[in-house]
């Protein structure tokens, strides 16, 4: 069974139990601008799980595209990847442990309908219980069932702490216990295994997650259980790649159909054996994450999904330096991933010249930056280099530290490791105190002030284009409780004069205590409405408008949006730009606050 056949066998599954299918989000949050990525299948549900109707109904699946680079150091090895792709089925208030977790099963194991895999080689873990919320004995009942009814023998079932078992996306949102599925990759623990052994066998890949079910049913807030939700709600999650990976029999991912072909093109481009497999693995994972990422409208720069990007592509061209790959290579592999994937995403293939052409240039700026570099390295190195000297290269220059390493040697001088990986550590927990701080509101941004400022950035959009000219669309926006970001499309600086104007638009229509009003349309008709949606990105049939004004005809701003967004703009306050800038060639950039 190969990925494409994975993938519309779980859609079709879903879709017989009545669920509806709707499509993969962009990679770059349309209504969730607290973060940077779609980092999990339920993330552009979030509205939805906190009791909003969906237009499709209560029973969702789809197959949603996410990146995460938090385990970014860990790719290379049997499992992790920065770009993946997430299977997920949905109820809404419908269905709760019961079918959710009897479905995994059946979709797992069966011959006919599932992916054929051995019950005999499955685990799952459930929550252990915590002051949130009680043991979850009810989930390990109804697997322990499965178990019993299928004459799986052996202790199966592991309960773990929350760090394990409950999920949550930030601060503020919906969240719950889980239950997770592990599958032995080898087939030798087909007996059972004790605590310690399962816990062991994970850490070292061996028994691999491929399934999570998470039961949503609590709330909360400033990173506190609050409650329960109106409804419990079901949000499951199976990594396509690890799931392929199992299907097919294999111990990585990597050795999968998804990769296969991008491997063999880098094994094409390059010198070395397999003694240097992780880097043609980083490779492929990072180039594979950068043509979605430039398919989904991000280009390289030096802050969010831009930096992201740009960290990807350099981590790139240095492992393809390794392989002695000629520069410019990394442009035929993109070409390659673009082949594999267009079918399922067609846009990559109409941006496919755009795509190459964007991580070509990133690397031709790359390699000036490490001319750069070795200058600077020439320069220090008369005196010896020091931990600290060589973290100002790495952080400054970009320059990395395997290379400082390697050209000290050759000068014979040695580099203190302890001393820059305590650098490196500093910089990890500042950037990381930041990163808390810029995207504190969480997932879905659900806090009062965050929605005031969703709301908010409507309002500018819809002023920027009554002041700038309709060719204003949205490329970009992150809001936290602070103040709102947001990226658009003009090709020069803003005027004073410009600034003043749309200030003044905005304060007129929050002072105007205009209601804010959500309908569910047919896609068509809400085109017909002239609703504002710039993501390229295929729209399920029905989708929800959110427009400011008495009437949808009349409305001063309509969006295809998920929301949520207050009720009146009397609620917002007073309105504030503080900063117009450049982002990039033809992006401008403001931030502005509430007050």
């Amino acid at each position: 069974m190969n990925s494409e056949e994975i993938r519309q066998k779980f859609l079709d599954f879903f879709e017989k139990r009545g669920h509806a299918i709707i499509p993969s989000a962009p990679l770059v949050p349309e209504n969730d601008p607290s973060v940077l990525f779609n980092t999990a299948g339920m993330q552009p549900i979030v509205p939805y799980l906190l009791g909003a109707p969906h237009p499709k109904g209560k029973r969702l699946a789809d197959s949603q595209k996410c990146v995460r680079t938090n385990d970014i150091e860990e790719v290379g090895d049997n499992r992790h990847l920065t770009f993946f792709e997430m299977l997920g089925n949905w109820s809404l208030g419908d269905y709760f442990k019961f079918d959710a977790i009897n479905w995994s099963f059946e979709l797992l194991t069966s011959k006919d309908e599932g992916f054929g895999l051995d019950a005999n080689r499955l685990y799952v873990t459930c929550f252990e219980g915590d002051d949130n919320a009680p043991k979850d004995e009810e989930s390990a009942k109804i697997w322990k069932e499965i178990f019993e009814k299928n004459g799986i023998k052996g202790n199966r079932i592991f309960f773990l702490p929350a760090k394990n078992n409950w999920w949550s996306p930030g601060e503020n949102g919906p969240c719950g216990p889980d239950s997770e599925m592990f599958y032995d990759i080898n087939g030798k623990y087909t007996e059972g295994l004790t605590h310690d052994q399962f816990v062991d066998m994970d850490e070292k890949g061996e028994i691999i997650e491929i399934w999570n079910d998470v039961f949503m049913e609590y709330e909360k807030k400033d990173g506190k259980v609050i409650g329960k939700l109106r409804s419990q709600n079901v949000d499951t999650g199976s990594g396509l790649e690890r799931i392929t990976t199992v299907v097919q029999g294999k111990n990585s991912v990597f050795d999968t159909d998804l990769f296969v072909p991008i491997i063999e093109k880098i094994n094409e481009l390059s010198t070395a054996g397999d003694e240097l497999a992780r880097s043609k693995r980083i490779i492929a994972d990072h180039i594979r994450s950068a043509v979605f990422l430039v398919g989904d409208g991000v280009i390289p720069s030096n802050t969010d999904q831009g930096y992201v990007l740009r960290r990807l592509l350099r981590r790139a061209v240095m492992h393809a330096d390794k392989l002695g790959m000629n520069p410019s290579s990394l442009y035929w592999v993109a070409d390659v991933v673009v082949e594999k994937y267009q079918g399922i995403y067609p846009n990559l293939g109409q941006k496919r010249e755009t795509i190459k052409t964007e991580i070509e240039k990133e690397e031709q700026k790359f390699r000036k930056t490490l001319k750069d570099g070795i200058r600077q390295f020439e320069k220090i190195s008369k005196d010896g280099i020091t931990g600290k000297d060589a973290f100002i290269l790495f952080s400054t220059y970009g320059f990395p530290y395997e290379l400082t390493k390697e050209l000290a040697s050759e000068k014979n001088i040695s580099v203190d490791n302890k001393e820059f990986d305590e650098e490196f550590k500093k910089h990890q927990e500042l950037s990381r105190a930041g990163a808390e701080k810029k995207f504190k509101g969480g997932l879905g941004g659900t806090d009062a002030k965050t929605i005031q400022y969703h709301t908010a950035t409507h309002l500018l959009h819809q002023a920027l284009r009554e002041v700038l000219g309709t060719h204003v669309g949205q490329k970009g926006s992150n809001i936290t409780p602070e103040r709102l970001r947001f990226d658009f499309t003009h090709p020069q600086k803003m005027t004073d004069e410009d600034l003043r104007k749309v200030e003044d638009i905005v304060n007129e229509k929050i002072s105007s205590s205009l209601p804010v009003n959500v309908v569910t349309l047919s896609k068509e008709e809400a085109e017909k409405t002239g609703a504002l949606h710039f993501f390229g990105e295929k729209y399920p049939d029905e989708v929800t408008v959110y427009y400011i004004g008495d009437t949808i005809d009349q409305a001063f701003s309509k969006e295809f949006c998920g929301g949520p967004h207050v009720k009146n703009t009397s609620e917002l306050g007073h309105f504030k730009i503080a900063k117009e800038e450049a982002v990039s060639q033809g992006v401008r950039r403001i931030k502005a606050v509430l007050e």
